[in-house]
């Protein structure tokens, strides 16, 4: 990754980055889901869906501590398997399957999801994924990128994800594009370009229709959308 992507959207290091700032101003909504199962309970259980320990540094330790908060981080089979660790633990599944089969709801009071929903891949892969989190007991927090904010967040280029897929591929195959490496060829690029599935608000809202729909702004455009619920069986507008 260049120094310039790092410093416009990474978030793995302690340094400063845009990205960083911005996913903890919109990471607040899920904080007052925090402090409201806090507040009930006195401990808050979040199942994190294609989360990272990298990821939570956003958010001070002494939050998490005060709020005292236990993370549950759920990667695709085949990722890099840890063992528990302080406050995090961490399990391999599929959440476009019935990971409720596999895991017991019971055992979280939140459920946390940020830019995993775009990659899962087509619009039935989504609506499975969306299906699982909504028949979830609890609250939940969903962000995904918007597809009309003129910069493509994963490749950090202007206009890229409006151009037409043939034009996408043709240019991942000769270049390294923000957090994209360059394509070994065209059949990797087709995979690299196709790793990534941008959402309107109208595509969002159809897979999360029981949530709020809120709006992550950036020089007056919309950025991103998050869909935050409160709890399970209540639907928002």
């Amino acid at each position: 990754m260049s120094k310039l992507t790092k410093i416009i959207s990474g978030y793995e290091n302690d340094g400063f980055s845009l990205g960083k700032s911005a996913r903890k101003k919109r990471i607040k909504y899920f904080c007052e889901l925090i402090e409201n199962v806090f507040r009930e309970k006195g401990s808050v259980k979040i199942l994190d869906i294609g989360g990272t320990v990298q990821y939570w540094k956003i958010l001070d330790e002494e939050f998490l501590d005060r709020n005292n908060v236990q993370i549950t981080l759920l990667n695709l089979p085949g990722s890099q398997a840890f063992d528990a660790v302080g406050r995090f633990d961490f399990l391999t599944g599929d959440a476009t399957d019935d990971i409720w089969s596999q895991l017991n709801q019971q055992d979280y009071d939140l459920i946390h999801s940020n830019s995993v929903i775009e990659h899962v891949g087509d619009w039935a892969q989504m609506r499975k994924f969306a299906s699982n989190i909504k028949h979830f007991h609890g609250g939940y927090f969903v962000q995904t990128p918007n597809f009309w904010f003129p910069v493509e967040p994963h490749c950090m280029t202007l206009f890229f994800h409006w151009l037409p897929k043939p034009l996408r591929v043709w240019l991942v195959a000769h270049f390294s594009l923000g957090h994209w490496d360059k394509g070994a060829g065209t059949d990797e690029a087709v995979e690299i370009v196709e790793s990534a599935r941008l959402l309107s608000k109208s595509m969002f809202k159809a897979l999360f229709d029981d949530a709020l729909i809120k709006q992550e702004k950036f020089l007056f455009l919309t950025k991103s959308f998050m869909g935050v619920r409160l709890d399970g069986g209540e639907a928002s507008s």
